[in-house]
């Protein structure tokens, strides 16, 4: 079954159980306390395995592969691979990293997903279940059979009631609900279940990329917090308000354009561009001035866009965004956040998503700056964990 918030909450996906996954007996009868989660870019595939000792998380393994060699283009690059070489590429890492779990779940790219927030009026939760899709047919662009809804009541961050700004006295006066709703189209859904299966894998869950990122920064107070996730092909930003995203957007801007900025500005090829890019990055120095100049003018658009949503959001809903977290491959970035830290005016870090995780001691400087790439595929697993008493 397909569910993309975490159980125990009222879900209309109740009624596709045993729609997503079709799986051969004998690798459903497998039984492992180790999970996997997967998460698949558009320029790799991450994967961690996790397993539970004394009620605490511990890494296994996990891996990174690109996908652009599987498209003939060069690593980094973004590819639009069909579904039989993700699946070729999933087994192949699952190989080179020593992945044997096969239960846990996947990530579905917050591009490929709609998540919104709706009002509602408060009333009894099970006319709430029955107005929910009704109000979703005015987010969703297509025809509310072809796609897989969910929902969730947003819990406010504090005891008082908050209206946006311009609503009236008899509008606020009026009791409301902000309902969260999810939907992916069936046919994402598929896809990406038969990816699983193909691979090998008993995947019993899809979720929204954003809420496994929530689950593996550990964002659980009651505060908003703005996450800036800085992918190959587009960079996500997301507004959590405790355990829910309760904005989320895509910059169509990510660190593959660094790479093709760079390889045009100074006619060098895409495979030295790459390398640049990760060797420099924002590092000073009249000897990299130009390489510099070039990464920076892209990182400082990503920033200003994303300074521009966490202001709107606080102007509407009249709540302050607490600190950023950045995330992502893109962030890794020589220098990236000392830029971030110039374009917002709060406290800016950089997410440690392996620091509830026990790990090898000689693993930890490894893991501590190559940690913000597996935000994503860490939070799919550490769900599928919660789950084993």
């Amino acid at each position: 079954m397909a569910e993309f918030f975490s159980s125990g909450t009222q879900s209309t996906l109740e009624r596709a159980k045993g729609f997503v996954l079709d799986f051969v007996d004998d690798l459903l009868k497998r039984k492992s306390s180790s999970v996997v989660g997967v998460d698949i870019g558009s320029s790799s595939i991450k994967v961690v395995q996790l397993k539970k000792r004394n009620g605490k998380a511990v890494l296994e393994t996990y891996g990174e592969l690109s996908l652009g060699p599987y498209a003939a283009l060069e690593v980094g690059q973004a590819t639009k691979l069909p579904q039989e070489k993700v699946s070729e590429a999933l087994k192949d890492l699952m190989r080179e990293a020593n992945v044997n779990a096969v239960a846990g779940g996947l990530a579905i790219p917050l591009s490929q997903s709609l998540l919104s927030i709706i009002e509602i009026p408060m009333v009894s939760e099970r006319k709430i279940a029955d107005m929910v899709p009704l109000e979703a047919r005015r987010y969703i662009p297509v025809p509310i059979s072809e796609v897989t809804l969910d929902w969730r009541v947003v819990p406010e961050l504090d005891s008082s009631s908050r209206s946006a700004e311009g609503e009236s006295e008899k509008d606020t006066a009026a009791k409301k609900v902000r309902v969260q709703i999810a939907a992916i189209h069936n046919e994402v859904i598929g896809r990406y279940s038969n990816i699983a299966s193909t691979s090998g894998l008993a995947i019993d869950f899809l979720e929204i990329e954003a809420f496994s990122l929530i689950r593996a920064l550990d964002i659980r107070a009651r505060e908003a917090v703005l996450i800036i996730d800085i992918g190959a092909g587009s960079t996500k930003v997301v507004i959590a308000e405790g355990e829910l995203p309760f904005r989320s957007h895509i910059i169509n801007r990510g660190s593959q354009d660094i790479t093709q900025a760079l390889s045009k500005s100074l006619g060098v090829s895409i495979l030295k561009a790459e390398e640049m890019k990760r060797t420099v990055g924002l590092k000073d120095g009249v000897e990299v001035e130009n390489q510099r100049d070039v990464i920076r003018l892209i990182m400082q658009g990503i920033f200003s866009e994303a300074n521009r949503i966490l202001l709107d959001y606080e102007r509407t809903y009249s709540v302050a965004v607490s600190r950023i977290v950045l995330s992502g491959g893109g962030s890794l970035l020589r220098g990236t956040i000392d830029l971030a830290k110039e374009n917002f005016e709060v406290e800016v870090v950089m997410a440690h998503p392996f620091a509830n995780v026990d790990i090898p001691a000689f693993m930890e400087g490894t893991l501590k700056e190559a940690g913000p790439s597996f935000s994503v595929a860490l939070g799919i697993a550490m769900r599928k964990l919660q789950e084993i008493e």
